[in-house]
């Protein structure tokens, strides 16, 4: 809007770097009437301030809360994962490594189905259910993953390594590797639901990384010593 040659912006400019204007001329702070956004009524620009602060105040509180929500989840998440990890270290017959770490991840998770195999275990543990045979193109295809797989399943051979793969929805495959990301898996974890939005293809996997990361270093211990 332009009045006179005098835009809207001139306006505003000038009142942002005139601060004593409406000390000077403080009767226009009361006679200035605005709409409220909270209905169609006119109210004075210091109600219509106080109006902003609140809704100000409001935002902030909801956003105290949000932190305060997501920080309890994550206390608790950790609390999880500590459980899950001492575990795991106080298993003192690596044959029973896999069946507890399975059995933990889903109690403290509550992960409805987890399985788990292990191709590159020594010798002593080949009869253990968890070093039943595995394919090699399942191999491969722990191996290819940089990051773990969250989405539905595709016909993957780890759904038959679970209770039922006829309630599988959705599933997350792990990796299991020795010490860097770029060496070949030695095994894979998988955690399925049959709810579709538990693992879904958009969800963060930095929290599975972590999972596969302490899983493979705890069954390290059934590896073949170099």
């Amino acid at each position: 809007m332009t009045i006179q040659g005098i835009t809207e912006q001139d306006i505003a400019n000038y009142l942002a770097n005139t601060p004593g204007f409406f000390e000077r001329h403080a009767e226009l702070l009361a006679a200035i009437q605005i709409t409220s956004p909270h209905g169609q009524r006119a109210v004075s620009l210091q109600e219509r301030q106080m109006e902003m602060l609140r809704d100000k105040h409001k935002g902030l509180e909801q956003r105290i809360v949000e932190m305060i929500r997501h920080g309890q989840e994550n206390v608790a998440i950790a609390d999880k994962l500590h459980k899950w990890t001492r575990a795991i270290m106080l298993t003192s017959n690596p044959g029973d490594l896999p069946a507890v770490l399975v059995n933990e991840l889903k109690h403290q998770f509550l992960i409805p189905q987890a399985g788990i195999r292990v191709w590159g275990a020594a010798e002593a543990f080949g009869m253990l259910g968890f070093a039943k045979g595995v394919s090699e193109d399942a191999r491969s295809f722990a191996s290819s993953l940089s990051l773990p797989y969250c989405g539905v399943n595709s016909g993957f051979e780890a759904a038959s390594w679970l209770e039922d793969a006829r309630l599988v929805a959705s599933m997350a495959l792990i990796p299991l590797r020795s010490h860097s990301e770029s060496a070949e898996a030695f095994g894979m974890l998988v955690l399925a639901s049959p709810d579709p939005t538990r693992f879904s293809a958009d969800m963060g996997t930095e929290f599975l990384a972590r999972i596969g990361e302490i899983a493979s270093a705890g069954l390290a211990r059934l590896l073949p010593v170099k």
